[in-house]
This record gives C-alpha cells, structure tokens and sequence, in this order.
C-alpha cells in the first residue's frame, strides 16, 4: 500500500553533517522524496510534537534534546514507506541496531541516534501535517 511517512534527522545527525547520506539511504529503497526542510523548532513545538511520551521518564531530555539545534524533517512515499524507513533506521538503540542501519552507522545513543521516523499510519498523518501544510506536499 502507498503511503507517506516522517522522518527527522536530529540534531546530533545535522551537527555531523549527515543529512544527505541519511536521506539518500531512505531515497535508495525506492522510496520518493515528497517534502524536505531544515529548521530549529522550540521546547514548546518539540512538547507538542512528541506528546504521547508526556510522563514518561526520558521526555525531558528529549524534547531539550530536539530543540537544541537544527532538525531536517522529510516526508517520504511509496509502497510500505512506514515499515521500510523503520526497518532502514534500525533499532532504537544504536548498539542493538542491525549492521547497515541508520542507528547502526550514524547513531551515538538511545536518545541521539540521529532519525526518528513515524511508527504506524496514525502517526505518520499526525506528523506530516505537524511539520507540512497541503500546499508543500503537493
């Protein structure tokens, strides 16, 4: 099934300067480029954005994390583009992350691991109209 999915490549990523071999391994598995942009967002929309974590432990520091320097966010097509983005950015903590992978190569820690990517359908929608209006997905 065709469908868009969200990526951001985080600050530890952008500091590296990392943004274009990350979005050209995503482009590699066939997957189109619909959007892409930098930008710095604040405490408050990294608050609003990742909300569903609101209690739990770590959500301090990430919503710190991503606020502390320039994010790209991207949006990507094709068929299946949520599970293939998730299974070409690896596990969660690079150290668990298969050989290959985004995580894998590029990322330092559980928190920094330089992507994160939409996890269902629901999300994915609820992300690209975070980042995206209609017009910039044309």
């Amino acid at each position: 099934m065709t469908e868009r999915t969200l990526t951001i490549i985080k600050p530890d990523a952008t500091e590296r300067n990392l943004s274009a071999r990350i979005l050209s391994m995503i482009e590699s598995a066939g997957l189109k480029l619909v959007s892409v942009k930098s930008m710095k967002i604040s405490k408050k929309e990294a608050e609003e954005f990742y909300y569903v974590h609101k209690g739990k432990p770590f959500f301090e520091s990430l919503t710190q994390y991503m606020s502390s320097g320039k994010i790209v966010v991207a949006v990507f097509e094709g068929e299946d583009a949520i599970s293939k983005v998730r299974k070409i950015m690896g596990a969660t903590d690079p150290k668990k992350a298969e050989d290959g992978t985004i995580r894998k190569l590029y990322g330092i820690d559980i928190e920094k691991n330089s992507i994160h990517g939409s996890d269902s359908r629901e999300s994915a929608e609820f992300e690209v109209s975070f980042f995206f209006s209609k017009k910039e997905l044309i």
